[in-house]
């Protein structure tokens, strides 16, 4: 990292507070001597600040899960560096960087065109980037350095249910109607899906979620992204046993081959990257699975579905509503 990093940050330091300043000064000058507003002479009482909103300022005060922070009211320069990036993309709030999940993500793709792929060791290049705004997880690194740059909130993942967790970004960026109303309506059309659903597989049918990443198969839960959410908990579809006894709990479990068939459900979405190894599919352990064998197996783009923000939701919902029932 050039060590010019914490130079350039003191200058900012430096300068922002001289042009306060002078906006300070200017403001005293052409104040009118008389400060009442009821012509008595005597100062009107000052009206309350209303929803932590400063109007003069424009920042809000954001209750965070590590305390209140205040933050722009309409933030410009957002930098989001792990999961969030979906749903600031569907509240239409700009993004100058990302992380690489997010930029690796196509449906994200013409959104984020303009957006720099950023981590949270790059503390150089966030800093380039001006933001006004920076959100992550709890687990990345440097915070204490990152709000230093610029008002930094982080959340810690599965600490709220997945549709909460939209409505605290929303509260974030000053968006919390626009979220609830999302919410709702989400809520609704996943609810109705998943009755049509099962209604046409059965009520005790089951459903498994894979994922080939790299040389490994994983089985999920059902709160870990994948459609998880929407198919266990908005539809309350079924899984299989085997995935209850092992992935519920921590969201995620590795398998091998050849104990697949017991953790496959009657249907089976099948999370798969490029660069995955799919060996798996050739074998005859797989072959001889009954959803393999009835086509009852959905393959979706692992960097397409990985999420659970607001955007992959909505892209996810119409994959499983489309594989299931045959609608878009």
């Amino acid at each position: 990292m050039n060590p010019n990093w914490k130079q350039s940050l003191n200058l900012r330091k430096l300068i922002i507070p001289f042009i306060a300043l002078l906006f300070i000064l200017s403001a005293c000058s052409s104040q009118p001597k008389d400060t009442g507003s009821n012509g008595s002479g005597t100062a009107a009482p000052e009206t309350p600040a209303t929803n932590d909103k400063d109007s003069a300022s424009g920042t809000i005060t954001y209750q965070s899960e590590n305390g209140p922070v205040e933050v722009p009211a309409n933030p410009q320069r957002v930098i989001v560096l792990s999961t969030f990036a979906g749903d600031l993309i569907h509240l239409g709030v700009n993004m100058v960087g990302v992380d690489s999940w997010s930029k690796l993500n196509p449906a994200f793709a013409d959104k984020l065109k303009d957006a720099e792929e950023v981590s949270d060791e790059n503390l150089e290049k966030i800093i380039e980037l001006n933001p006004d705004l920076i959100i992550g997880l709890s687990t990345i690194k440097n915070v204490d350095k990152l709000k230093e740059i610029a008002p930094t909130v982080t959340f810690t993942y599965g600490k709220v249910d997945y549709l909460t967790q939209h409505l605290e970004i929303g509260k974030l960026v000053n968006k919390e109607k626009e979220a609830q109303a999302w919410i709702d309506d989400f809520k609704q059309r996943a609810e109705k899906a998943g009755e049509e659903i099962r209604a046409k597989i059965g009520e005790d049918a089951t459903v498994s979620v894979i994922e080939s990443f790299e040389k490994q198969l994983y089985v999920y839960g059902n709160n870990w992204g994948r459609g998880t959410e929407i198919l266990y908990q908005a539809m309350k579809l079924k899984m299989p046993e085997k995935v209850k006894e092992t992935a519920l709990k921590e969201g995620y479990y590795a398998i091998s081959t050849e104990v697949l068939p017991e953790f496959a459900g009657d249907y089976i979405i099948l999370s798969k990257f490029n660069d995955a190894d799919t060996s798996f599919q050739q074998t005859d352990t797989y072959k001889q699975i009954p959803a393999v064998k009835n086509g009852r197996v959905f393959e979706a783009d692992g960097n397409r579905i990985y999420f659970n923000d607001a955007t992959t939701l909505e892209y996810q919902l119409e994959f499983i509503t489309e594989h299931f029932l045959g609608q878009k």
